[in-house]
């Protein structure tokens, strides 16, 4: 069993900052990526940032320049500063990580934690 668990959403005015984490545990033989997703209510579950094990980043063109995502995967973290934020940055943010867990076999998942609400409002 793998658990995420995210935290450092809340509310914030338009032009303000917030810091996201995310803290992996469980039976976790490594990890070779994390990120984080959002979901705004009635749109789709969506990409923000990644970071793989080689500390390649991957962000979406909306929020590129605003974001800096950082990760610490051997101690199974990974951190999403977000600056500026605007309204439409309003979602429930998700850590993913793309890992190898098991214990007698070893396997391949995606594990999702269960979300942080972050909302940009005056």
């Amino acid at each position: 069993q793998v658990q995420l668990v995210e935290s450092g959403g809340g509310l914030v005015q338009p032009g303000g900052s917030l810091r996201l984490s995310c803290v992996a545990s469980g039976s976790i033989f490594s990890i070779n990526a994390m990120g984080w997703y959002r979901q705004a209510p009635g749109k789709q579950r969506e990409l923000v940032a990644t970071i793989t094990s080689g500390g390649t980043t991957n962000y979406a063109d909306s929020i590129q320049g605003r974001f800096t995502i950082s990760g610490d995967l051997l101690n199974n973290a990974v951190y999403l500063q977000m600056n500026r934020l605007k309204p439409e940055d309003t979602a429930v943010y998700f850590c993913n990580a793309e890992l190898v867990t098991g214990g007698a076999d070893w396997y391949f998942s995606s594990t999702w934690g269960q979300g942080t609400q972050v909302t940009v409002s005056s």
